[in-house]
């Protein structure tokens, strides 16, 4: 296969490469500081309810963030959509290098934090309008693919800093390399990712939710309801693992040890992103979403037997897997979005799911003053609800369709 057979199958559009680049620019970035940013309130005097508040926080601006961030693409066009929200995450991570206290910290978090959730909706828009049909699952991925090698290496060199200079130095370091990484994503950014033409966006994007929420079809709220289920499972634990994995345990592991036990968990879902995307746009995608939705509620069960490094590498495995249909998922909401307002229609699915979630993830913290145990098995048996939740309702439509066929038969 030559190098131009290997672009046509990936996607590789010059556009989607020029948002790539950015992806992994802010992404490293904004990776090397925030998976230890619960630690980083911790040293700084803030308690676990500080911690369950950035956690709730967070899902809660990215539900909003998702939404706002679909209708200012519909209505700036996704490049200039796009440099807003770095000038935004830029921002953030200002804050946080001038200002060493943990408040500061929730502060910028406020503009950095969610910048995965105000962009998604112009990102996957953009691979919406530049791939066709077929590529458009590849797109996803490798998008997806991309993500995830910031979120491998950024914790292994942030985990290095910390090991040189201390956790808070360490920190406040890494937020200073964001902060230039950003500046190089969105020089890049202007120069490669083409204008969309005018034409294929909407005139008046939809700024009201109530009303975009009465054009989701039912296959989507069913989607969605149990990816909420799912999110619950995975949020609930979320922001102690780092504690869990470094603080708590028989065997607590190193800061580094933690990068690379998340690099563990990144090059696995990496391994199978591509295998799965090829397979996925030829077969049932909906098994591909069930499969991932099992993984995401082994993971706290898991997890909670692992005291010691080599067992917690297998658990980070488990999570890696969690991504196996995790594309599958993103290009299945833009399938079943009105073919107008696509990104508006991504980012109103965030906006519910994340909304519901953040409360979730505020309650967390409660749930770990109990006991990590409690916390942990309480986010297990969201996990196989939401499980079943989309199992049967799959069922459910299926025979559905099937009797109004035959119905329709007669």
């Amino acid at each position: 296969m030559n190098f131009r057979k290997i672009v046509h199958f990936l996607g590789l559009h010059r556009s989607i490469v020029g948002l790539l680049s950015m992806v992994m620019l802010v992404g490293l970035g904004e990776k090397m500081a925030e998976r230890f940013l619960p630690l980083y309130l911790v040293t700084l005097g803030a308690g676990a309810l500080s911690v369950g508040f950035l956690n709730a926080m967070d899902n809660f601006q990215s539900a909003i963030y998702a939404f706002y961030g679909g209708y200012i693409s519909d209505r700036l066009g996704i490049k200039q959509a796009l440099l807003v929200f770095n000038l935004l995450a830029m921002t953030g991570f200002l804050i946080v290098i001038i200002f060493p206290y943990w408040q500061a910290a929730l502060i910028g978090a406020l503009f950095f934090l969610s910048w995965t959730a105000i962009s998604l909706p112009a990102t996957m828009n953009l691979i919406y309008q530049v791939l066709p049909d077929d590529k458009r699952i590849m797109g996803v991925t490798m998008h997806s693919l991309v993500r995830r090698i910031p979120m491998a290496t950024g914790p292994i060199l942030g985990g290095l800093l910390i090991q040189f200079f201390g956790i808070t130095i360490g920190i406040r370091i890494s937020f200073l390399i964001a902060l230039f990484m950003a500046i190089l994503a969105v020089a890049l950014q202007q120069v490669m990712i083409e204008p969309i033409d005018s034409r294929h966006l909407d005139a008046a994007p939809e700024k009201n939710p109530l009303r975009l929420f009465r054009r989701m079809d039912s296959a989507l709220r069913n989607l969605l309801i149990s990816d909420i289920l799912i999110r619950f499972c995975e949020q609930i634990p979320y922001p102690f693992v780092v504690i869990w994995c470094m603080k708590t345990i028989t065997a607590p592991v190193s800061s580094l040890q933690f990068g690379i036990l998340t690099a563990v968990e990144m090059a696995t879902a990496m391994l199978i992103y591509i295998p799965v995307a090829h397979f996925a746009g030829k077969g049932n995608k909906k098994l591909y979403i069930l499969t991932t939705f099992i993984f995401f509620a082994l993971f706290p069960l898991t997890l909670l037997y692992s005291r010691s490094f080599w067992p917690l590498v297998f658990a980070f495995i488990i999570r890696g897997f969690k991504e196996f249909g995790e594309p599958t998922r993103k290009a299945l909401i833009l399938e079943f979005a009105p073919s107008t307002g696509k990104a508006g229609m991504f980012g109103l699915y965030y906006l519910i799911r994340d909304t519901v979630v953040s409360v979730a993830a505020f309650t967390a913290a409660f749930l770990w003053m109990v006991s990590p145990t409690t916390n942990f098995l309480t986010a297990f048996v969201f996990g196989i609800l939401g499980v079943f939740w989309f199992a049967g309702s799959q069922m459910f439509f299926s025979r559905h369709h099937i009797g109004l066929t035959k119905s329709k038969a007669q």
